[in-house]
């Protein structure tokens, strides 16, 4: 039987704000969990949210600033906003035309563990790009999905991955370049990798690839992976 989770778009969302409200969700879902409280309603079986965010650099726990390669006035400059984050992983961007995705699913629930859970979240956007005719794969020994990995002077990554889990709760989650502006990557080691690129569908594609459209395939593909029954909130 299907696990039942609510669906929501939040659409274009300040980072910090979007942040605060995953916390909130997770603290509720533990806290749950906790008491032992049986579900009341769908919100507590898990949350899948999907937004975009104004051009913002974020650094995981595991992070160097080193690799930001700008400073402040830079920051500024551009109009971009920076935070060290409770999440896995190295610094990575988020701007507009950037699919962001946040699962805050019970793993325990669902039966499955960190690892397992990440696999499933790269195989379920490995799945909707193919369904626009790119062909993403995992590159071994980092999270995310990537291009052409077995040709390491032209691999470049698709799709950032970062999560944090708390008692088997997850959060943050990840970063699908639909059409987002490829050079605000260039002030960033992306991941903390210096001698890899990054890419995007449009890119990709040397056409635009609709967001709306990458939404609809990619909430179908998460939904058949984990085995859930997504309803719009």
């Amino acid at each position: 039987m299907s696990s039942i989770v609510l669906f929501e778009d939040l659409g274009m969302i300040d980072y910090k704000e979007a942040w605060d409200y995953q916390e909130d969700l997770l603290k509720e879902m533990v806290s749950r969990k906790i008491s032992g409280s049986e579900i009341e309603n769908y919100q507590e079986a898990g949350r899948l949210i999907f937004c975009e965010h104004p051009h913002v650099y974020t650094i995981g726990r595991s992070g160097s600033e080193a690799n930001l390669l700008l400073n402040e006035e830079k920051l500024k400059e551009i109009g971009a906003s920076f935070y060290k984050i409770n999440r896995g992983g190295d610094i990575t961007y988020h701007g507009p035309g950037q699919l962001v995705g946040y699962p805050i699913f019970d793993l325990e629930g669902l039966d499955i563990g960190v690892r397992k859970y990440v696999f499933l979240l790269e195989e379920a956007i490995i799945q909707a790009l193919a369904e626009f005719h790119i062909s993403g794969d995992r590159l071994e020994g980092a999270t995310g999905v990537w291009l052409d990995v077995k040709n390491p002077s032209k691999v470049r990554k698709i799709c950032a991955i970062g999560v944090r889990v708390s008692r088997l709760v997850s959060m943050h989650g990840f970063a699908l370049n639909v059409q987002s502006d490829l050079d605000y990557f260039r002030y960033i080691n992306p991941c903390g990798f210096v001698d890899k690129g990054v890419t995007s569908m449009t890119q990709e594609k040397l056409k635009p690839v609709g967001i709306e459209e990458v939404k609809k395939v990619l909430k179908q593909k998460i939904s058949s992976v984990f085995d859930l029954s997504l309803e719009d909130k």
